[in-house]
C-alpha cells in the first residue's frame, strides 16, 4: 500500500476552501490518509494535542511525528531538560495518544547536514534507537557521507540491523549537504520517502534572507512525478507499506503534487474523513 500525504497541515491553502478555515486537520484528513507532524521538531508537544488530533482524524488515519531537534543536533545549544534521559522520555510520553489510537506510522530522526558519518554519530544512532524501544522510527541524512560509494552499502546494511526505517529523499543534488536517491529498504514492512523537490539554487543558499522558503520552492512536473511510479513499483518487491510526503511548500505545490501523483498511481484511498461541502 501506498500512503501520500503532507509535511503538516496548516499552510496548503489551496485544500481550504475558506479564508480562516478553522479544523484544518479535519478538513485535510478529507484528501489524505497520513501527514507529518512538524510542529514536534520545535517543540515536544503536550499529550493533549495529539489527543486533540487523533480526535480531528480518521480511524485509519496516521501520523508521521518528527522527531525533536534536541533529539537531532538541531538545537546546537544546552538542551532545556536536566537530561538526554528525559528528554527523551518527555518525547515519548507524547506519542502516547498516537499509539493509543493505533496512529503512529513512526517517528522520523530527520539529521542536519553537520551530522556526517562517524564512529561517534554511529554510536549515537545505536543509542537513539535503545531510548525509543520497540517505536518505528525512520531515519533520514543530510549529509552524503553517509551514502558515498565507499559506505553506502555499510549505511544501509546498519540501519537494517538497526532497525531504521529508510527515509528516501528526492531533493537537489547540491553537493555534500545533499543526498542522493537510494532506493533501497531496509524495513520488510515500512519505508519513507519525503519529496523536497529540487531546487538546487536555493537549496544551499542559507545565507539568504528566508532561504527556508527558498529551499523548498519548486513544482514537479509530470514527467518527474512519473519517474516515481517506476521507482515505488520496485520498493514495492521489497516493503509492503511506503508513505510518500511532499515537503516542497514554500510556493503552494505540495498540495497539488501530491494530489496529482495519486491521480498517476490511480489510488483511490477509503475512510478518509468527510469533505466539507460549502455553498459560498
Amino acid at each position: 500500500m501506498i500512503y501520500i500525504g503532507l509535511t503538516g497541515w496548516g499552510d496548503h491553502d489551496s485544500l481550504y476552501t475558506r479564508p480562516n478555515t478553522k479544523n484544518k486537520l479535519s478538513v485535510y484528513a478529507s484528501h489524505f490518509p497520513v501527514v507529518e507532524v512538524d510542529t514536534a521538531f520545535y517543540a515536544i508537544q503536550p499529550e493533549s494535542n495529539g489527543e486533540k488530533w487523533v480526535r480531528e482524524t480518521p480511524d485509519s488515519f496516521q501520523f508521521i511525528v518528527k522527531a525533536y531537534q534536541g533529539m537531532t543536533g538541531h538545537l546546537q545549544r544546552d538542551i532545556p531538560f536536566d537530561s538526554w534521559d528525559e528528554m527523551f522520555k518527555k518525547y515519548k510520553e507524547s506519542l502516547q495518544p498516537y499509539i493509543r489510537a493505533n496512529k503512529l506510522a513512526m517517528v522520523l530522526f530527520q539529521f542536519p547536514p553537520f551530522f556526517t558519518c562517524t564512529p561517534k554519530a554511529i554510536r549515537y544512532l545505536r543509542w537513539c534507537k535503545q531510548q525509543m524501544e520497540d517505536i518505528p522510527c525512520a531515519l533520514e541524512f543530510r549529509h552524503q557521507s553517509w551514502f558515498a560509494p565507499s559506505v553506502r552499502k555499510e549505511t544501509l546494511q546498519f540501519m537494517k540491523e538497526e532497525n531504521w526505517i529508510h527515509s528516501i529523499c528526492d531533493e537537489p543534488q547540491a553537493g555534500s549537504t545533499s543526498v542522493p536517491l537510494v532506493l533501497k529498504a531496509t524495513r520488510k514492512d515500512k519505508t519513507l520517502i519525503r519529496m523536497h523537490g529540487r531546487n538546487i539554487h536555493g537549496w544551499n543558499n542559507q545565507g539568504q534572507k528566508n532561504w527556508r522558503d527558498v529551499r523548498y520552492l519548486y513544482r514537479y512536473n509530470d514527467q518527474e512525478l512519473s519517474e516515481w511510479i517506476r521507482y515505488l513499483s520496485e520498493l514495492q518487491k521489497h516493503t509492503n507499506t511506503i508513505y510518500m510526503l511532499f515537503n516542497n511548500n514554500s510556493g503552494g505545490d505540495a498540495a497539488n503534487n501530491a494530489k496529482r501523483m495519486i491521480e498517476l498511481l490511480g489510488i483511490e484511498y477509503k475512510g478518509l474523513a468527510p469533505r466539507q461541502l460549502s455553498l459560498f
